[in-house]
Parts: structure tokens; sequence; C-alpha cells
């Protein structure tokens, strides 16, 4: 299908033997040679990097925080408000009736709201933030920044011989850390059921970083099969 769009990685998956399978407007990759059983396997018992960059990415950004974080809340129903810097909450998009239209991680990136929403509605998501926000905030889609995800009991060991820092960072904290004299956005989440890392890094640098971390031993790619199967088995 030529008309699917490609994450920045979509030559680093076809190097490495992907079956590319059309993903929410995407060609992504559902499965590495190992197949989807080592996959799921390799990410409990070690660590897999995914790619997800085919997530949106948006910062709000107000006058200040208090401003942009007070006009999400009337989309968003949890507290983004005293979210503390550098720290990152799970939410959600309701409708009028209260029901739930997609969920999404946001953070307190101090001067704005950094929000992350799934593949498959962030259009939908985007015009949303845009209809309701945009006479006291600025919605800005993050379009050159590649995602991913390292996930498992080995990531923290995997990603610090490149990011010594990381090791400092708990569960839903956000960082800027420096790599390859560029900025990487970092938060210390995922979806696995595992111990990770989301990493949002300048497209132009997504496949080296990609290429370092499957240098280390702990790490192999994973697909959008064990990605599922991951999440199933995991309740989430």
């Amino acid at each position: 299908m030529s008309d699917l769009l490609h994450t920045p990685l979509h030559a680093f998956h076809v190097d490495h033997g992907a079956k590319m399978v059309p993903f929410a407007g995407y060609d992504m990759p559902v499965q590495y040679p190992a197949g989807v059983m080592k996959e799921h396997i390799q990410t409990r018992d070690s660590a897999g990097l995914f790619d997800v960059s085919h997530m949106g990415q948006v910062i709000v950004r107000g006058p200040d925080y208090a401003t942009a974080a007070l006009a999400l809340e009337a989309l968003i129903p949890v507290d983004v408000l005293d979210l503390a810097p550098n720290r990152q909450r799970y939410g959600f998009f309701t409708n009028a009736q209260g029901g739930i239209t997609d969920d999404l991680m946001l953070a307190n990136r101090g001067d704005h709201v950094f929000v992350v929403v799934n593949a498959a509605c962030k259009g939908a998501d985007i015009a949303h933030m845009t209809a309701h926000l945009s006479q006291v905030c600025e919605v800005i889609p993050v379009t050159d920044r590649g995602l991913l995800a390292l996930q498992g009991p080995q990531a923290e060991a995997a990603l610090a011989r490149l990011i010594p820092d990381v090791t400092a960072m708990r569960f839903m904290d956000v960082a800027v850390l420096g790599w390859q004299g560029q900025d990487l956005w970092i938060s210390r989440s995922g979806y696995t059921g595992e111990d990770g890392f989301e990493i949002s890094v300048p497209a132009s640098l997504a496949e080296a970083l990609a290429r370092a971390l499957l240098d280390q031993p702990e790490v192999m790619p994973i697909g959008l099969g064990a990605r599922d199967s991951l999440r199933l088995e995991a309740g989430l």
C-alpha cells in the first residue's frame, strides 16, 4: 500500500527482517525473524525495543504551565495543575456523556504540557485539543521526532550505558537528557507491564539510537504482535 506513512525507523525494520503490516495508517513491523513468542519472552526476561513513532506527540503551551494545565483539565478528568515538574500522569479524553474517547500520557515539562496520544486517534485528539484550547494555548503537534520504547527488567542497564543519568529516574519521571549532541525527551514508563523507558528522539537521530540500543546484549527488536500479547498478559 503506497499511501502508508513511514516512521523514521522504516528502513531499520526492513534491514532487520521485519514483517511489515498496515497499522493506523503506517507501515509497521508486526514481528521480526525471532517470532512473536520469543519477542514476548525477551521483553519479560531481558529488554525489548519497540518503535512507537506512529503515536502522536503534542506540546500544549500557554503563557505559563498553570494556564495550560487548567485548560487541559476541562478535557481530561485528572489533576494536571498539581502534577509536579518533570513528572508524568496517565489520563484520558472524554466525550460530552463522560465516555472515554482515548487514553494518553501527559507530563509537566516546566513551561508546557507534553502529551502523547494513540496513533489511531491522534488526528481526532489533536483536532479536539485545538478546537477547545486554542483560545488560551498553543497546540503544537511534534512532527520531527521519533518515539522508541525500551521495555523489560534489563532496560535500565542497557540504556544507562548510553545515558547514565537515567538510573536516577523513578517510575513516571520525565527528563531531557543529551545524546550525540541532541536532546532526548525520556520518560520512565511504558505499556508492557515491565519497567522501561519511552524516548522521544529527533527523527534524524532515531535510527542511530535504535542501532546503539540493539548493540546492547540485553536488547532485541520487538514488533506489534508481541506488543499486543504483552499488554494482554499484563491486563493493559
